[in-house]
């Protein structure tokens, strides 16, 4: 933009190796060394003699006319008209017109501005270095059954990295041994520390705590989450709004048109007046109507606001998103992993007339075997310690659940009505109503029981809707869940309206529905979201570091997974938007006024040029708070509280049973007593899928297992049996394939690996 524009353009700060280290200190800037020393010849000229005066004047003129007057010539070369060029001409008709002092204070002037500006576009982007400087210089890798020191741009896939207590890890990668808390503040705005173990996810930048680890390299240097962070953020900020689209439209033509104009003043003026006079008038409108200030007015605040939140974990992609995120006036919100933490653990078992729990999870966990749906990780979880049982010939229905021989005898599990609660009914919508999930158990043709999981809200969550509502904007819930199990959520997190059981084309016509209301922001996951995050006006995605389709699917990415980070996105989006309205209101008004007042000759070149140059500076300074002034607050964890949960009503007449505490559980969350048979959730409940190692339990022909600290990946199913409703044979214990799977967190209200108990 300074080149097309401005006169110079400032020099792209270097974010790989070998890139141009930009200027810290405003002193080392070339164009600020070259205006002092023009300042120094002019002042100098204005104490000698008439002889002198005029050779250090036009010495000031050279040396501050060569830090735009090469690049304008270029430029011109190449058929770009810019503002250098207009200052070049005004300088060389100041000399023709022998006022050498008046074209070395241009030179002076605008060599100071093109020297700010380049100052100012560097620090913005100074954010990006300092993520870039997270990596470490050397990194220690096992080859050969010994440790090595490498530079991280010698690590290749599948390298064994030794990162120890301390230290930075150099590349991503996955943890092959050891356990430990990583400091990721630096990459996804989170205070609180990640706990790390085998098989979990580490990215480069963050930082290791008290445990040492080895971890398996899965991707280069120049091919890590961080450096495709940067370079997402670097085209960032070169995508216009429709902000800065309006001062580019109108910048670029009022440079020939400055030309044109100044070439009129010069000749009608000569034609009725003194020559030498309008032609130094002309001069003066030359430079009075230069576009600078209005050129950089967007672009500058752009980069700042850009550059500020990525440095927070909030990924803006470009000017265009910082304006649609700050018009935002409804957000509508996914609910799994988004409102809840997507970590569902069984919180209730209800059982039939003279069955005992034991029977209901072991049936359950049978036909769950192979699953990878979250709900059935929940179920298998629970069913740890008790007795194995063994499916037969299970099958998917998809939208409903399973059914499958289990112990001989025929067995169904899914939602209520594709297997009748009978009974139970009651505690099902009692359970519902509490925001579980229910699946519904039946063998040999007889109700065993209902089992409820229940994804629990994310302690944030209230705050975040609260903070919201604050800002004047709506908030409505999408989700494919059932009404009842909605509500409960959306009452916890205090929302009032909510969508419920809806398929992914539903959430995205309401979104277009919603759009009536105001500009809407979609917040999911980016993947099963995609639909609903490309009809609104800003796509937001949730906890996306790590995931380049979650990144690439939104407009806005956040990082970590603080919902408070969704109000802080709001805040400084509107901020940055209300600076970006203030540059175009303060540039437009400086050349109304300054075009007149040259014109009629009220004010001669070197007040132009004080006026023009001081307007920029404030543009540029005004610009820069869009990254200062709005920066990004870093929140503190929040404990779970009653408050946050929808805690579910307890019954003495219930039939409930509790689960069987596992061992090192001391916090009531697993179960109660014999002597307390009303399940209820306790305060700071800790996640079962993260403090219970679950034991290999063998079913059908292979063996299952829920690895240490992780849950399985849900796969959502295409094919036409998932669309018709028919059933999908599951041979030898294996799940249910697809033509075409994606995988990740499955669509809510969608048949997943096939568990489709939480479609209704």
């Amino acid at each position: 933009m300074a080149e097309e524009c401005c006169g110079t353009a400032p020099a792209k700060s270097g974010t790989g190796q070998g890139g141009a280290e930009p200027p810290s200190r405003v002193w080392q800037v070339r164009e600020l060394q070259a205006a002092a020393v023009s300042g120094v010849l002019l002042g100098i000229s204005l104490l000698v003699s008439d002889a002198w005066s005029t050779a250090l004047a036009l010495a000031a003129l050279a040396v501050g006319a060569a830090t735009f007057a090469p690049s304008a010539l270029r430029a011109l070369l190449r058929g770009r008209l810019g503002v250098g060029l207009l200052m070049t001409i005004a300088a060389a008709g100041a000399v023709a017109l022998g006022e050498y002092g008046e074209a070395a204070t241009l030179a002076f002037l605008f060599s100071i501005a093109e020297g700010l500006e380049g100052y100012a576009l560097a620090r913005t982007q100074h954010g990006l270095r300092a993520l870039l400087d997270l990596v470490p210089p050397n990194a220690v890798v096992l080859r050969n059954g010994t440790e090595q020191q490498v530079e991280p741009a010698e690590l290749a896939v599948g390298d064994i990295l030794v990162v120890r207590p301390g230290e930075k890890i150099a590349t991503d990668g996955t943890v092959r041994t050891g356990r430990s808390a990583l400091d990721t503040s630096v990459v996804t705005g989170e205070s609180v520390p990640t706990e790390v173990g085998p098989g979990s996810e580490v990215f480069a930048g963050t930082i290791n705590g008290s445990g040492a680890l080895e971890v398996t390299v899965t991707a280069t240097a120049e091919d890590n989450s961080l450096a495709r962070l940067v370079h997402i953020v670097q085209d960032a900020q070169e995508r216009k709004g429709s902000s800065q689209r309006l001062a580019a439209r109108f910048a670029r033509p009022l440079v020939p048109g400055v030309l044109v104009l100044a070439a009129l003043v010069a000749v009608l003026g000569s034609l009725f007046g003194d020559p030498g006079l309008w032609i130094e008038r002309a001069l003066v409108v030359l430079v009075a109507a230069a576009p600078c200030a209005f050129a950089l007015s967007v672009p500058i605040a752009v980069v700042a606001a850009v550059g500020a939140a990525s440095k927070a974990g909030v990924l803006i992609k470009g000017g265009a998103a910082v304006e649609a995120l700050g018009s935002v006036r409804v957000v509508a919100i996914d609910k799994t992993g988004t409102l809840t933490r997507n970590e569902p653990v069984v919180i209730d078992v209800v059982m039939a007339a003279g069955v005992d729990r034991t029977r209901v999870l072991s049936v359950a966990a049978a036909l769950e075997a192979r699953s990878e749906h979250p709900l059935a990780a929940a179920i298998l979880t629970a069913a740890d310690e008790l007795p194995n049982m063994s499916a037969e010939g299970v099958e998917a229905v998809p939208g409903n659940g399973l059914t499958g021989t289990v112990a001989g005898a025929p067995a169904r599990l899914g939602k209520p009505g594709f297997v009748d609660p009978g009974s139970l009914a009651d505690e099902v919508t009692r359970l519902q109503s509490a925001g579980a999930t229910v699946v519904v158990v039946e063998h040999d043709g007889a109700l065993l029981g209902a089992v409820a999981v229940r994804d629990e809200i994310r302690p944030e969550a209230a705050e975040a809707i609260t903070r919201l509502k604050q800002q004047g904007i709506q908030v409505v819930m999408l989700t494919g869940d059932n009404t009842r199990t909605a509500e409960a959520i959306a009452a916890a997190a205090g929302i009032t309206e909510v969508r419920a059981e809806l398929l992914p084309e539903d959430k995205a016509r309401i979104v277009t529905e919603l759009q009536a209301r105001g500009p809407v922001a979609m917040v999911g996951d980016g993947i099963n979201d995609a639909p609903a995050l490309a009809t609104a006006q800003a796509g937001i995605a949730m906890g996306a570091m790590g995931s380049d389709v979650a990144i690439e699917a939104a407009d806005v990415a956040l990082m970590g997974e603080d919902l408070r980070r969704l109000p802080d996105a709001i805040a400084h989006a509107r901020a940055a938007r209300g600076i970006f309205t203030q540059n175009l209101l303060l540039s437009g008004a400086i050349l109304v006024t300054l075009v007149p007042l040259a014109a009629i000759g009220t004010l001669g070149l070197a007040a132009v040029v004080a006026t023009h140059e001081l307007a920029e500076v404030l543009v540029i300074g005004n610009g820069i708070r869009a990254g200062r002034k709005t920066r990004l607050p870093h929140h503190q964890p929040v404990r779970d509280s009653a408050p946050a949960r929808a805690a579910i009503a307890a019954k003495p007449e219930t039939t409930s049973a509790p689960l069987a505490a596992s061992d090192g559980c001391t916090d009531g969350c697993c179960g109660e007593s014999a002597e307390s048979p009303a399940p209820m959730v306790a305060e700071g409940r800790t996640n079962l899928l993260a403090s219970i190692s679950a034991p290999q339990r063998s079913a059908n022909a292979g063996e299952r297992s829920v690895s240490e600290g992780r849950r399985p990946q849900a796969v959502l199913l295409t094919t036409r049996a998932a669309v018709s409703g028919d059933k999908i044979p599951v041979r030898g214990g294996q799940r249910p394939q697809s033509g075409t799977a994606t995988t990740g967190r499955p669509e809510e209200g969608a048949e997943p690996g096939g568990c489709g108990c939480c479609a209704g």
